[in-house]
């Protein structure tokens, strides 16, 4: 491996790809915090299209992530298609300023979930081509970082620039931290052509029958658990019950973030020295203790310190969900392997959270939290006895 080594064991590629997720959320973050206001308010879009908009992106993003890492697998390349993905997302951002009915924001929306299907699964597999096992769980860890640190500074961005140029300035705007993530990319993550993985994947379903058993039972049980981790928009909403306002609800979505920004790092280190299965362990039962927290709360105190610990299971989960992905599949699968996980996840949330949104309509608040719970803890316990946390022999 020829990419230069910086401190604690981490690449220059680890950097670069984690500044070029900071930089290109501040430019997604610009847009999505203001894009439903003006869906409603300045187009007259109605609810009802406002969830067929988002459904169609987020369901276009997790078909592409499955295809997308076969490709760059079969390539024996990933920084093309994160090229390409970037690229998309960031000339399409500031063509929402021009948009003019609910049909072209339907057709941007899914461009720009286009760009992230295509590059995701590929930047996750060029991030474990890029450091040695020893300390993947760290470069998975400060990378989810630096891209929530960028969740961050957008939303405050677009607070502060809206006053100014109101929407369709910022959307504009949004090009210039897109801008500077993709150049970040092309000239300072360096990648050696890999050896493409040939019979193993000459056919997207002959990439699938390749990866390890061991591979595809964590996928069940990462996509069961999945089922109980819902929209967060749940959370808030719970939130507000316990007594949170609505001007306040953005500030706790803000301490969301800070905390996951702010535990990410650590939790990919620990997980390298005291191993990633008993963290993602750790992590889903820490998820399923806070679904409780929430169906029993009874102050905005409580919502608070929940939603803390909400962002400390996500840092771990996400974190330590990428990590441990090498450990359990060959090389040259990494990138089909990363978009059967993304895949799968992406999938499952969308009946994850009408389960949960139709469980709260029929029986109250707390019921979705309780399911979810006993679901999470089910998932935990067959993540410990299913799981080997190692590569094994495919199928």
């Amino acid at each position: 491996m020829r990419n230069s080594r910086v401190a604690s064991g981490l690449t220059l590629n680890i950097i670069a790809l984690g500044v070029t997720s900071l930089l290109t959320d501040i430019s997604s973050e610009m847009v999505f915090t203001l894009l439903p206001f003006f869906m409603v308010n300045v187009l007259g879009v109605g609810m009802a299209f406002v969830g067929l908009i988002e459904g169609a992106a987020e369901a276009t993003s997790s078909l592409l992530k499955a295809f997308s890492g076969w490709f760059s697998d079969r390539a024996g390349r990933r920084k093309l298609y994160a090229v390409l993905g970037y690229s998309l997302s960031t000339s399409v951002k500031p063509l929402f300023a021009f948009a003019a009915s609910a049909s072209h924001i339907l057709t941007l929306r899914v461009l720009d979930r286009v760009g992230k299907g295509v590059r995701t699964s590929p930047r996750d597999a060029l991030i474990a081509d890029s450091i040695r096992s020893s300390v993947r769980g760290k470069a998975y860890g400060l990378h989810r970082s630096l891209d929530t640190v960028g969740a961050v500074f957008g939303p405050l961005l677009a607070f502060l620039l809206f006053p100014i140029i109101s929407y369709r300035g910022v959307f504009l705007s949004s090009i210039i931290p897109g801008l500077a993530a993709v150049i970040l990319l092309i000239f300072l993550v360096k990648e050696e052509r890999g050896t493409a993985a040939d019979k193993e994947s000459s056919s997207f379903l002959a990439g699938f029958r390749s990866l390890s058993r061991s591979f595809k039972v964590y996928v069940l049980v990462v996509a069961l658990f999945t089922l109980s981790n819902f929209s967060y928009a749940f959370f808030l909403l719970r939130a507000s019950e316990l007594g949170i306002s609505a001007s306040f609800a953005p500030l706790l979505y803000l301490l969301f973030n800070l905390v996951y920004a702010v535990f990410a790092f650590p939790a990919g280190t620990v997980a390298d020295k005291v191993g990633k299965k008993p963290m993602i362990s750790f992590g889903y039962g820490m998820f399923g203790v806070t679904c409780l927290g929430f169906a029993f709360a009874s102050s905005p105190l409580h919502a608070v310190i929940l939603f803390m610990s909400y962002g400390v299971f996500l840092a771990i989960a996400d974190t330590v969900q990428r990590a441990i992905v090498p450990d359990l599949i060959s090389a040259n699968l990494r990138g089909t392997a990363f978009g059967v996980l993304h895949g799968a996840v992406g999938l499952v949330a969308l009946p994850s959270s009408f389960l949960a949104g139709t469980l709260w309509q029929i029986y109250g608040s707390a019921v979705p939290f309780l399911v979810g719970a006993a679901v999470s803890i089910a998932a935990t316990i067959l993540f410990v006895l299913l799981v080997s946390g190692k590569h094994e022999k495919s199928n």
